[in-house]
């Protein structure tokens, strides 16, 4: 089995980061409840929860390891392995996603974004390539690369913008049962 899957949960287990043949992979457990309606009881019950090993590769390992932590709640995608497993002594049933994203579930606190990316400036906010399109004298189309510290079309004036104040990261929220 191989299907994405998208999960909201809390992680249950310290991050941890490995290297196996060059590449960094970042692994911990995240637990999963069930909340449903009761009609009968007219409240909100907790159902089971599904337990995951959850691991991210490459680059997405390094963010992953510096960014979260046990006790935070994350909502995650990725690709869904169920594995049967025998040691003889033992049998059981292996639960295991391989993250494609992931982030804090806003719902219950805040965070700050930080961009490693190397075209960034100071402020952390990346200054790519941006590619305009404009028209020529032909009719046809011209494709000409501006940064996005030069100025923009005179068709399309970029808005005047104050630069965010930068700040630590930090996750504020509701407190959960591990």
């Amino acid at each position: 089995m191989n299907d994405t899957i998208t999960i909201v949960g809390t992680i249950g287990t310290d991050p941890e980061r490995k290297v196996r043949g060059g590449v960094p992979i970042t692994t911990f457990r995240v637990a999963s409840k069930e909340r449903r309606f009761d009609k009968a009881s007219g409240a909100w019950v907790d159902g089971e929860t599904n337990w995951y090993t959850a691991s991210a590769y490459r680059r997405l390992a390094d963010h992953v390891y510096e960014s979260l932590h046990r006790r935070e709640r994350v909502i995650l995608t990725g690709r869904l392995k169920v594995r049967n497993w025998d040691t003889g002594e033992k049998r059981g049933t292996s639960v295991d996603i391989d993250i494609d994203a992931i982030g804090h579930d806003l719902l219950f606190g805040t965070t700050a974004f930080r961009s490693d990316d190397a075209r960034s400036d100071e402020s952390g906010s990346a200054a790519p390539a941006e590619e305009w399109a404009t028209t020529s004298s032909d009719g046809g189309w011209d494709v000409a690369e501006q940064s996005a510290s030069s100025s923009a079309s005179p068709a399309l004036p970029s808005p005047a913008v104050e630069p965010a104040q930068p700040r630590e990261p930090e996750l504020v929220g509701a407190e959960t049962p591990f």
